[in-house]
């Protein structure tokens, strides 16, 4: 049986190295110790992560039931999985005592190296640089298969510790049974960043396409028969929540399809209403009629996942492009022109901004779909630099801001090191609304503070607009936004949806020249 202790020896080793290669290597050699009934824990564990999800226990709570530390290594991995098992499912009154006299029990028998990491890894504070992408390596590593495999494996997956346990345990042939299936969202293929079009031609070739990108809601719809279910980016079912977008697949002649688009509002002239506009529609549960009504949405959809018995995700664009013209009609499809000129994709660009839209996509015809990937085949053209950030820590304000959580520190995570980088600060955009949502938020969020900041957990994602990107000694990425401005908070989009340093840097690279 594997000890926990060997989990965190690992986690320490990986934690001081930014080097990738010999955060692959640690890793793999803790998988190849792993019994088959321990991998899919381990996994978790390893990336930060627990089976049982969110326990929804604060810091106080956690550091409260820290207990003298035992003298020796004797928890297992199995022994703390079925404890937090137990503990998770403690309910109703009493609750959070009982889960701290639980914890403080399981506490008890680890040594004070392996409470640090438990209480780290239940907060969601163990940034050891073991990400999604290093762990599929590592899983490939271990079970000596190619990476573009089990890569693949896991973008269907349930877990990356699903397929760890595949891989190790039953080899190559059992990857391929992680596949697209119907009624089971997967998460979007995501964007890099062009500077325009020019740049996305050089990138992408003749072989590129342009779509207008739409400031809605994206949303995954799944069809089986009569059965129609609606998924935002981050997986949840909103269905009841957009019924005309519903009824409108419903009719599509295809008893079964998987599609990607966007949900969007528009106003009574034709023009799009801003995000957070539509987003009002996903954020009830009641009087949904009365709200249609009022803000009715429409469905635009740019790609064809699968269509009858057929996945089409590992197809080339243009074929997927095919299946999606027989299964939707002309109007639900998203405006796309196909284009080796600079000329006539600036014009489409021109036109998409003319339209009220954010500006275009530009995509390879000839890649497969990347789920859960920021893919180099997709790059976002938008009329002004935004990037979409992770608040890091917030200052109180002074004035008539007194009391109120205002100048917020933003940060963007370097996936070669897992750690977050400040890229600067900002209290401009923020609204009375705003502010006190925030304060709120961070709070419950807080990890420590001093005198004038509170720094919190990074969860919350917000776009932020720019002028240009600066060289500064004053951040460790040794870049700085300047002018930024708080557009909105991001709550469709996830942790791991938020740019990344190379985002960041590809931008820097862009304006610079």
């Amino acid at each position: 049986m594997t000890l926990l202790a060997t989990i965190v020896e690992t986690s320490s080793r990986v934690a001081a190295t930014s080097a990738r290669l010999a955060k692959v290597r640690e890793l793999a050699a803790c998988l190849r110790q792993f019994q088959p009934d321990e991998i899919v824990v381990g996994v978790a564990y390893l990336s930060g992560d627990t089976p049982q999800g969110k326990f929804g226990i604060g810091y106080a709570v956690l550091k409260s039931a820290t207990a003298e530390s035992a003298g020796e290594a004797v928890l297992t991995v199995l022994d703390v999985d079925r404890r937090l098992t137990e503990i998770a499912s403690i309910r109703g009154a009493g609750s959070t005592t009982r889960r701290a006299e639980a914890l403080k029990e399981l506490f008890s028998r680890a040594t004070e190296a392996e409470q640090h990491f438990l209480i780290r890894l239940l907060i969601g504070e163990l940034r050891q640089g073991a990400l999604a992408g290093v762990m599929v390596d590592a899983i490939a590593a271990a079970a000596q298969l190619s990476v573009d495999k089990v890569r693949r494996a896991a973008m269907y997956a349930k877990s990356l510790g699903a397929v760890a346990h595949a891989a190790l345990v039953e080899g190559e042939s059992a990857l391929a049974n992680f596949q697209l299936e119907l009624l089971s969202p997967v998460a979007p293929m995501l964007a890099q960043t062009a500077a325009d079009v020019g740049e996305a031609l050089e990138q992408l070739g003749e072989d590129a396409v342009f779509e207008w990108k739409m400031d809605g809601a994206r949303i995954q719809v799944h069809k089986s028969g009569d059965s129609v279910h609606i998924y935002t980016r981050s997986l949840n079912d909103v269905t009841a929540a957009v019924p005309e977008i519903a009824a409108t697949v419903r009719e599509l002649p295809a008893r079964e399809v998987i599609l990607d688009g966007e949900a969007i509002a528009f106003t009574a002239a034709g023009r799009p209403h801003p995000f957070q506009i539509t987003m009002r529609r996903f954020g009830r549960k009641l009087d949904v009629a009365k709200l249609q009504a009022e803000l009715p949405m429409r469905a635009y959809f740019f790609d064809c996942l699968r269509l009858g018995d057929e996945s089409l995700a590992d197809r080339p664009t243009r074929d997927r492009y095919e299946a999606l013209a027989r299964a939707v009609p002309a109007e639900l499809i998203i405006p796309r022109l196909v284009t080796a000129s600079e000329q006539e994709a600036s014009a489409f660009y021109d036109a998409a901004i003319a339209a009220g839209h954010e500006g275009i996509m530009a995509k390879s015809l000839s890649a497969p779909y990347e789920a859960g990937n920021r893919g180099a085949s997709w790059l976002k053209i938008k009329r002004a630099h935004t990037l979409d950030l992770v608040v890091l820590a917030a200052e109180w304000g002074h004035g008539r801001r007194t009391g109120k959580l205002s100048n917020l520190h933003l940060g963007a995570l370097d996936p070669a090191t897992g750690e977050y980088v400040m890229l600067g600060k900002t209290f401009k955009g923020l609204t009375d609304a705003m502010l006190e949502w925030q304060t709120k938020e961070f709070l419950a969020r807080e990890t420590h503070r001093d005198d004038w900041t509170v720094y919190v957990r990074p969860e919350l994602v917000v776009e932020i607009a720019f002028s240009d990107l600066q060289a500064s000694p004053r951040y460790p990425g040794g870049l700085a936004l300047r002018l930024a401005r708080v557009k909105r908070y991001r709550d469709d989009k996830r942790l791991q949806d938020a740019d990344t340093m190379e985002s960041v840097r590809k931008i820097f690279e862009a304006q610079s020249g």
